[in-house]
């Protein structure tokens, strides 16, 4: 049991390497967490004769290494790895496997050199696989190290410009025209506030407020966009803030005063498309009647919108949105074979899945495939039902977040819903330590 220990603390801290399919914040665990939790061991298995795992489970997963765990997905996390070896399988089981790999087992009892001379013999790079991970999220990591390496780099290189060719300043005029052209014009709030007085739906409500919240975002964008191309032309001084957007427009970045309506960690190019596909969303809806398929994604606060849905649908019912709760029904029909809306909720497309693969003849979860570091998702029913939840065998509660952080911020979480995916032919608990989420947005 105390082997087990020593390979769970190295497993929480060797899963840090993985990012966010490692951890959603990363924990300074260290030496002293360890200590104590050999102290409850040695307490715990002197003084009684039955093992007391449920206890042991407790105290090592909630009160000690759980007492540094803020993110309730990383405690779910913690006290999976310590549900599978913490178990009476472990004592009864000859050389208790600990991972999917053949080379990583409780070895059998001995002295102290025999365990040295096991751990010496284990491979000096360890597989995802030791940790419950897949080989593509090695791949990640190492390609969002590369990309922290690149931006570094580029930080630090010259802004003067030398040689031939064309100046920074002609450069970013450049860029700023560009995005001038393809930024949309705010949205008529007022036209649209009066095309749907008919109807006061609270998903109308929620239209209204993210044609003004993104009515603000294009008229600042706009509007220091022009100020840019003035000040590189010298017609206006070029401010502090100017500055800074000048830097971003020249390195590829998007203006932090640019993300403040809603958090995006796609390069500039990226983002001026996907700005583009959230307005004419509410383009159409505002033109036309309630889309058939909505990107809840496009939302700058996408519960406000799941709230709503909720609230149409106790209407409909007469019943109290307390007592609501999702069902989730996948749709095995492609986004344009869809004409019409669902009778009760919404189809809500344009998600992604991170860290699994999907089979789209069973609609369940399966290994991903080499290099597939994400795919999309097809389009989900979110269904309010007031029946209760079924049991939660051969299901995955999988966490959807707004964009790749999944910690987000303390003013705007990352975290949204918790989608019922089949978890195919394995168990939750192997999705659990894959890191397995959906994504409502990239970071291309």
């Amino acid at each position: 049991m105390v082997f087990e220990l020593c390979y769970f603390h190295s497993t929480l801290l060797e899963r840090r390497k993985f990012k966010n399919l490692g951890w959603n914040i990363p924990y300074d665990f260290n030496d002293s967490d360890f200590d104590i939790c050999e102290d409850v061991l040695v307490l715990y298995l002197d003084n009684y004769e039955q093992t007391p795992w449920e206890a042991i489970r407790y105290l090592i997963g909630e009160a000690n290494y759980g007492g540094r765990v803020t993110d309730a997905w990383d405690r779910r996390l913690v006290n999976t790895y310590l549900e599978t070896w913490y178990a009476e399988d472990a004592l009864a089981t000859e050389n208790f496997k600990l991972s999917s790999l053949p080379t990583y087992y409780i070895p059998d009892d001995g002295p102290l050199q025999s365990y040295k001379d096991y751990i010496a013999q284990l491979p000096n790079f360890d597989a995802p696989e030791a940790f419950g991970q897949h080989g593509n999220a090695d791949i990640a990591s190492q390609i969002e190290d590369t990309n922290e390496l690149l931006e570094s780099i580029l930080m630090m290189q010259p802004r003067v410009a030398g040689g031939a060719g064309s100046s920074r300043e002609d450069i970013v005029d450049g860029v700023a025209k560009d995005l001038l052209d393809q930024v949309p014009q705010p949205i008529d709030l007022e036209q649209c506030m009066k095309a749907k007085q008919d109807d006061q739906s609270a998903l109308h409500v929620v239209l209204f407020q993210e044609i003004e919240r993104y009515n603000i975002m294009l008229k600042a964008v706009r509007k220091q966009l022009a100020e840019l191309r003035k000040a590189v032309k010298g017609i206006v001084v070029m401010t502090a803030d100017l500055d800074e957007i000048f830097v971003c427009l020249f390195d590829g970045r998007i203006p932090a005063s640019w993300i403040k309506g809603y958090p995006s960690m796609k390069p500039l190019a990226a983002w001026s498309r996907d700005l583009v596909e959230r307005i004419k969303q509410l383009s159409d809806w505002t033109e036309g009647t309630y889309p058939v398929v909505y990107n809840m994604g496009f939302f700058t606060f996408p519960t406000g919108f799941l709230t709503a849905v909720l609230q149409t649908s106790a209407r409909k019912n007469s019943v109290s949105i307390d007592v609501l709760s999702w069902e989730f029904i996948i749709n095995t029909q492609e986004l344009k074979e869809i004409t019409a809306p669902p009778k009760e909720g919404v189809y809500v497309g344009g998600m992604f899945l991170e860290g699994a693969g999907w089979d789209p003849e069973l609609c369940c979860l399966q290994e991903p495939n080499a290099m597939e570091l994400s795919l999309s998702m097809p389009v989900i029913q979110f269904k309010p039902s007031e029946t209760k939840k079924k049991g939660s065998k051969g299901i995955y509660p999988c966490p959807c977040y707004y964009y790749p952080v999944r910690t987000g911020t303390r003013e705007r979480p990352s975290y949204m819903i918790t989608i019922d995916l089949k978890s195919g032919k394995a168990e939750a608990d192997h999705w659990i330590k894959r890191g397995t989420a959906i994504l409502l947005s990239l970071a291309s």
